[in-house]
């Protein structure tokens, strides 16, 4: 339970704080607009039953006064019309400007160093969270606070407009309505959190299987999965089903109870109106207000009946999203990030370990590039060559010691590709650049002939994952974004690996013939992506065991080691 509080207050704060102003007037529109509905209805009511008695004899009709009533009337309808729509303006203006808020906070927070390991790992989750998780916030505000606030302001006003006619009845109306009708809220909530939650990873499991099941057709028919897959799916549907068949059955009996709940305050308002009206304490269009004021005075807990029946949603949002709201990072601070000017890249007494685990990647490692060095990481799988990688282009930050490095551009050995034009995935790398840069980009990869024959040329859509090009012409559009990308320090891993031999070792020499100029640091295993290097560094176990220059017999010797095409 105190968890699941530093969860709410985590959200909240944010929440509230993104724009605390349209919220507090969107939550007082709302109880203006039920107070303003409440006297319309109420005051009609006095007006209607007073009117008819004045009627019923010509000394009272005639110095009955209409007009002021009707006046009256009037502006209380225009009123509540104009704060209804007010209401509605400011709270969803509000909510989705603080959603938009929390989306980019979030997003900026997985911006952060080390954060597109865990997208890689759990993209579909992710992405659950910043769409799916925000928007189940809006019912914290929309459903719950709002709701909250408008009840509380109807059961307020009833309690004093009744309150003038007898203390007690109006005191006695208002607790019964806070305590039922809160009170049945708060049961509703609890008892729906569970399907509701159920609900929530329900739909999660859904989409998942779903994207997988299409988008991984092929992959699962070779394996045999096929029918696992749909049996999963199918499995997730019955759970969702399920839930929300509990949900429904939920909100049938809170209708039930808040209708009975709302029949007995009627009945007990009309028996005190009635018992008052026989003392001779209040008349009868008083007791016609009285109880229509009762009655709309019941309806905003109905509004918050529909939050209370999703807070089971809003809850599990609360839950996920909590933590990664909180301000302070709970992991020891991260040494600053210099930039070097005289060195590509200077690592001093780095250590560096993943989130995920406590064993150390790199122990103490120190390494230095300088200015127009080309230098090839070699060395056994997880021996820490992708970590130092990570560290350049500053995807990681170092658990202690001190990086400095230039501005760098990542080749790896997957293209990202995006369901767009051939000129906006270039533009990736440089969003500003022209049609010529963009050619003579695609020409220095070895592209651009093949981008010519294409029938739209650059206005040429790609598929999902640039589907429609082979592996060898993924690799020379990445290159070419490379070219596009203005940065001293240039930083490959494997850039060659899947490819054929002479695609690779075309693709190498390109890459050779544009680094002039640029720092190069690759990490391989292959003897052909070595050979772009003037320089070896060795690793093993995350320390620098050789430093070989050419020229030298250790260099050729360790050259020699690596893997021929």
């Amino acid at each position: 339970m105190t968890r699941a509080w530093r969860d709410l207050r985590l959200v909240l704060r944010p929440f509230l704080a993104a724009q605390p102003r349209a919220l507090l007037w969107g939550a007082v529109m709302a109880v203006l607009t039920v107070w303003m509905g409440m006297a319309l209805l109420g005051f009609s009511g006095w007006f209607i039953t007073a009117a008819s008695l004045a009627g019923l004899s010509a000394a009272t009709a005639s110095v009955f006064d209409v007009f002021t009533p009707s006046a009256g009337i009037r502006l209380l309808a225009l009123g509540r019309t104009a704060s209804r729509y007010a209401e509605r303006l400011v709270t969803h203006d509000a909510t989705f400007g603080v959603l938009a808020t929390l989306r980019v906070q979030l997003f900026r927070g997985w911006a952060r160093a080390g954060a597109a390991r865990a997208l890689l790992v759990q993209p579909s989750r992710l992405l659950f969270r910043l769409t799916s998780d925000i928007d189940a916030l809006e019912s914290l505000y929309l459903r719950l606070l709002v709701p909250a606030a408008a009840a509380c302001g109807a059961a307020m006003l009833a309690g004093v407009a009744v309150g003038f006619m007898h203390v007690g009845v109006g005191l006695a109306l208002g607790l019964w309505l806070v305590v039922c009708g809160c009170g049945m809220a708060l049961a509703i909530a609890s008892r729906a959190r569970r399907p509701a939650v159920l609900r929530g990873h329900a739909i999660e499991a859904l989409r998942a299987r779903a994207v997988d099941l299409v988008a991984g057709q092929t992959d699962l028919v070779m394996s045999g999965r096929l029918d696992a897959q749909r049996h999963a799916l199918a499995a997730a549907d019955a759970r969702l089903a399920k839930a929300d068949l509990a949900l429904n059955r939920l909100e049938t009996a809170a209708a039930f109870g808040h209708g009975a709940a709302g029949t007995l305050s009627l009945v007990g308002t009309l028996l005190a109106v009635g018992w008052l009206v026989g003392e001779g304490a209040i008349g009868a269009p008083a007791a016609a207000l009285a109880l229509l004021i009762a009655m709309t005075a019941i309806e905003p807990f109905a509004a918050l009946r529909r939050g209370a029946l999703d807070a089971g949603r809003t809850w599990l949002a609360v839950k996920r999203l909590g933590p990664r709201m909180a301000v302070a990072d709970e992991e020891a601070p991260a040494p600053s990030i210099e930039f070097a000017s005289s060195l590509a890249l200077r690592l001093d007494d780095v250590s560096a370990r993943y989130a995920d685990g406590q064993d150390q990647v790199l122990a103490h490692l120190s390494l230095a590039i300088a200015a127009g060095e080309r230098v090839a990481l070699v060395g056994p799988s997880g021996a820490g060559k992708s970590t130092v990688l990570a560290l350049a282009t500053g995807e990681m930050t170092a658990f202690s010691g001190t990086v400095a490095r230039q501005p760098a551009c990542l080749l790896t050995q997957r293209t990202e590709l995006f369901h767009d034009s051939l000129r906006d995935n270039l533009r990736l790398a440089d969003p500003c650049a022209g049609d010529a840069q963009l050619w003579s980009a695609l020409d220095a990869a070895g592209l651009g002939d093949e981008a010519r024959a294409l029938s739209a040329g650059l206005d040429t859509t790609l598929g999902e994952g640039g589907l429609g090009l082979s592996g060898g012409q993924s690799r020379r559009l990445a290159l070419a974004r490379l070219f596009l990308r203005n940065t001293p320090l240039w930083v490959l891993d494997e850039p060659s690996e899947a490819l054929d031999t002479a695609t690779a070792r075309d693709v190498l020499n390109r890459l050779s013939g544009h680094v002039a100029g640029k720092s190069l640091l690759i990490a391989t295993h292959l003897r052909r992506e070595a050979e772009l290097a003037d320089r070896l560094v060795c690793l093993r176990e995350g320390c620098v065991v050789a430093d070989l220059m050419r020229g030298t017999d250790a260099f050729d010797a360790a050259l020699h080691a690596l893997r021929p095409d």
